[in-house]
């Protein structure tokens, strides 16, 4: 499973895999649609009997939370098979012996063969959330898993299918044909406390099963490894292969997905972070209502107040914004719901919607929580004034459009990677042969069978993951449109403008 490691405060955040991990900050990854509309889930997911927490003479008693929860984490078993690729070999000994012996070898042309990678295996953790199999976990355990196969508690497997993935808020959603499952309680994560205790449930090195304590040591942490972030914090120990696990409350209510540690070694040193479930409530509902997320845009650019003033102060200013909390409006974006609301570069955004926001994170976290058309107030200060203003969530392409994901079969195209006789031919190295052909955007656009795809919206067409990705992300731009530069099998140049919107 893909792994990453970014430098953060000298440790590192570490995305817990299955592979290795050396360095810090750990993303805790894998270890070695209904009607539209409403996208409500079932309210609230699941109903499973809350533990008692206080014990006589005012212990906190964990072991009801911890019999709640371990039922619902599952044990996910993912494997990314292996790409075949074609790989240039030229013989060292070719050029000497060929001339050597008469033969010519100079001038041969690299032959090229073909190379399986091996398949790839990883483990990490999920929730049930329905019990008609349901199920939450990271991005980063099943984003690129070819195969899934969750085990229950009780030891039962089952096969998993990706409902939606969410790279932004390392968010996913899978499902298993279940029925009555015994899906967790979904807490608020806004009442959580700093002190207040909770579990982490998972199964870290394969270890099954496997319930740790802590409690809450922040909230609305940001570690700059996803896009949206607002973690909450624990010292309740998590390692590779809690990816996916729950973070629960006292009570055994779900209170965040655990997804990342703070570590220098990789392994658990008594920082981990969780997804909250202000965030992954809403995430979840639009994956399994549209299958992506309807993700809603404010329009504004800046950092914490804090930090805007420590910036300008190692410049020689002295700042005076007369507030130390809230979010520093750096840039607003065109056409955007923040410049529809007038806000400008220096304003200080300190609530949203009603609720108090003192840090980007929890800024982020509140917008996280809406659609695109949502009207939501934002209040604001300028030169010293306090402004409140009234104004309508967009999306990232400015409408308040249901944004749906792109369907590829729509295309109406089979592909793969140009042959090397082709390649020989045409003078070219790369490039996608449409292998067959149907009624489908790419036909109407004037595409035939054996035209060659070289390029979509400039980035060079070389795999058909490339091809996915480039409909996706076109998908998700403003102007949502293709423009492919091709060449047909006689040599001749064409180009195909697709609109996604038609």
């Amino acid at each position: 499973m893909k792994q990453t490691t970014k430098n953060w405060m000298g440790a590192a955040l570490l995305v817990l895999g299955s592979s290795a991990v050396t360095g810090a900050v750990v993303r805790m990854a894998p270890s070695s649609a209904s009607q539209k509309g409403e996208a409500a889930l079932e309210s609230p997911f699941a109903q499973s009997p809350a533990a008692t927490a206080a014990a006589a003479g005012g212990y906190v008693d964990l072991t009801g939370a911890a019999e709640c929860a371990v039922g619902s984490v599952v044990y996910i078993k993912v494997t990314q098979t292996g790409k075949t690729q074609r790989v240039q070999v030229q013989d060292p000994f070719e050029d000497f012996f060929g001339d050597f012996f008469g033969f010519g070898g100079r001038g041969r042309q690299p032959q090229q063969r073909e190379y399986k990678q091996p398949d790839r295996h990883a483990a990490g953790s999920g929730v049930i959330i329905s019990t008609d199999g349901y199920i939450v976990t990271n991005n980063h355990v099943v984003g690129e898993a070819d195969e899934i196969e969750v085990k229950l508690n009780d030891n039962r497997e089952f096969k998993g299918r990706i409902i939606g993935c969410d790279a932004t808020t390392d968010l996913a959603l899978i499902k298993i044909d279940a029925k009555d499952l015994p899906a967790i309680k979904i807490g608020n994560s806004d009442d959580l406390k700093l002190g207040q205790w909770v579990l982490a449930v998972g199964n870290p090195f394969n270890l099954t099963s496997t319930v740790t304590a802590g409690i809450v040591s922040a909230k609305a942490r940001t570690l700059g490894a996803n896009g949206i972030e607002s973690f909450i914090q624990t010292d309740a120990a998590i390692n590779s292969g809690n990816s996916g696990g729950a973070l629960v409350n006292e009570r055994g209510e779900l209170v965040g997905i655990n997804a990342m540690l703070y570590s220098q070694t990789g392994s658990y040193s008594g920082y981990g972070f969780a997804i909250p479930t202000s965030i992954m409530n809403k995430v979840v509902a639009d994956l399994k209502v549209y299958g992506t997320v309807q993700r809603a845009i404010l329009g504004v650019q800046g950092m914490d107040v804090t930090n805007w003033i420590d910036n300008e102060k190692a410049k020689g200013n002295e700042p005076d914004l007369d507030v130390v909390e809230g979010v520093y409006v750096d840039k607003v974006s065109d056409a955007s719901a923040a410049e529809e609301a007038g806000l400008e570069k220096g304003d200080v955004v300190t609530e949203f919607d009603g609720k108090k926001v003192t840090k980007m994170s929890e800024l982020q976290e509140a917008i996280a929580q809406h659609r695109p058309g949502d009207k939501v107030s934002i209040t604001y200060r300028r030169g010293k004034k306090e402004h409140k203003v009234n104004v309508t969530l967009r999306n990232t392409q400015g409408t308040t459009k249901v944004m749906e994901e792109v369907d590829l079969d729509q295309m109406g195209v089979n592909l793969k990677p140009v042959s090397e006789e082709e390649q020989k031919s045409l003078g070219i190295d790369y490039g996608l042969t449409i292998n067959a052909i149907r009624n489908g955007k790419m036909k109407t656009a004037g595409a035939n069978k054996g035209t060659i795809i070289l390029q979509v919206n400039d980035q060079k067409m070389r795999t058909v993951e490339d091809w996915e990705e480039a409909v996706k992300s076109a998908n998700q731009s403003t102007d949502r449109t293709l423009w492919i530069k091709a060449i047909t099998p006689s040599g001749r140049k064409v180009s195909y403008v697709i609109e996604l919107d038609e």
